[in-house]
């Protein structure tokens, strides 16, 4: 087993954005599979029921207004008549593909962090959680 170092999530990424890149150069257009979580933004629509199990289809092309950056792919895309902003963290892309050339990437998804802040940021929210379970019996008393 291949063990999941910083690097070779770093260098996944780096393909993931290299194989994007060249297809949509290639064909005009590519398709990539998102993975629910809550870091992943829809705009207001977000992830339907069945899209949270399976992931969610995207279709980008040349002639869209979008940025891939080393952390997450952003972009204003069209649902229905309605546009929205998305925020794709590139740690949740889980596959990049072409129909039309019949070719495809698919990776794992990494669905874990590895900065200090959002370990302590998950500990604060699991502590609220518990906390919010707790009922102060004091403030049930009634006051003489």
């Amino acid at each position: 087993m291949i063990d999941l170092s910083e690097e070779l999530i770093k260098r996944l990424n780096e393909l993931k954005k290299q194989t994007f890149f060249e297809l949509i150069n290639l064909a005009g257009r590519v398709f990539i599979i998102v993975d629910y979580d809550e870091n992943v933004v829809i705009g207001k629509r977000g992830f339907l029921p069945e899209e949270k199990e399976r992931g969610l289809i995207l279709v980008f092309n040349q002639k869209m207004n979008f940025q891939w950056n080393d952390d997450a792919l952003t972009a204003t895309l069209v649902f229905g008549n309605t546009p929205e902003r998305c925020y794709i963290p590139i740690n949740y892309i889980a596959g990049v593909f072409s129909p039309d050339l019949r070719v495809q990437l698919n990776v794992p998804v990494f669905k874990f962090s590895n900065n200090a802040e959002s370990s302590e940021r998950a500990e604060e929210n699991s502590q609220k959680r518990k906390d919010s379970k707790i009922i102060d019996l004091s403030k049930l008393r009634k006051k003489k």
